[in-house]
C-alpha cells in the first residue's frame, strides 16, 4: 500500500482511461474512503450516485462543458449533498469537499485515475446532474468523479509556494 503522503504528492488528474472493468470492490473501497471524511458535528450530508451506464456517461460528456472525455470512463461518482441532512447550515460544501478529496486520493492509492469536476455552485452544470441523474430538490450536486484506469502517464509536480506562507501575521 503506499503511503499517505506519497499518495497526496503523486495523485493527478487522469483525463485518459483503458476500457478495463472496475470491480464493484474497487468502487465500494472509493465511497468508504468517501464517507470517512471530516463534517460539520459529523452531519455527514452526503450522498453518491455511481454511473455505470454508458449512455449517462455520454450524456454527462455532451452537457458539461468540463467532461467531455467521461463518456471513456468505466464509472462515475456523483458527490452530493443532501440540505436534508444539514444540522450546521452551509457546511455541506466543505463536508463534501473533503469527502471528494478522500475519494481522490482512493483512487490513485488503487492505481485508478480520476479528476474531480466541479459542478456547484454554476446552475448549468448542477442541472446537468439534476436531469441525467433524477436527483431531489434537496438534493445539490457538488463534484463529479470519471474513474478509469490510467490510459496516460502524468509526472508529479511540486505545488509548494514559499511565498504564500505567512507565520502569524500576514
Amino acid at each position: 500500500m503506499v503511503e499517505t503522503l506519497d499518495t497526496i504528492h503523486n495523485r493527478r488528474s487522469v483525463r485518459k482511461y483503458t476500457d478495463s472493468p472496475i470491480s464493484e470492490e474497487k468502487i465500494e473501497q472509493i465511497l468508504r474512503a468517501g464517507m470517512m471524511a471530516p463534517s460539520a458535528g459529523n452531519q455527514q450530508p452526503w450522498h453518491f450516485i455511481v454511473i455505470r451506464d454508458k449512455n449517462q456517461l455520454k450524456e454527462i460528456s455532451e452537457r458539461h462543458p468540463y467532461a467531455s472525455f467521461a463518456k471513456d470512463a468505466q464509472v462515475g461518482i456523483v458527490v452530493c449533498g443532501d440540505l436534508n441532512l444539514e444540522s450546521h447550515k452551509g457546511f455541506w460544501v466543505q463536508d463534501c469537499s473533503a469527502c471528494t478529496q478522500n475519494m481522490l486520493l482512493a483512487i490513485h492509492d488503487l492505481s485508478l485515475g480520476g479528476v474531480w469536476i466541479s459542478s456547484y455552485p454554476v446552475e448549468s452544470r448542477m442541472k446537468v446532474f439534476a436531469d441525467v441523474c433524477k436527483l431531489r430538490e434537496n438534493v445539490v450536486p457538488l463534484a463529479f468523479i470519471p474513474i478509469g484506469y490510467p490510459a496516460q502517464k502524468i509526472s508529479a509536480v511540486d505545488r509548494f509556494k514559499k511565498e504564500r506562507v505567512h507565520i502569524n501575521v500576514w
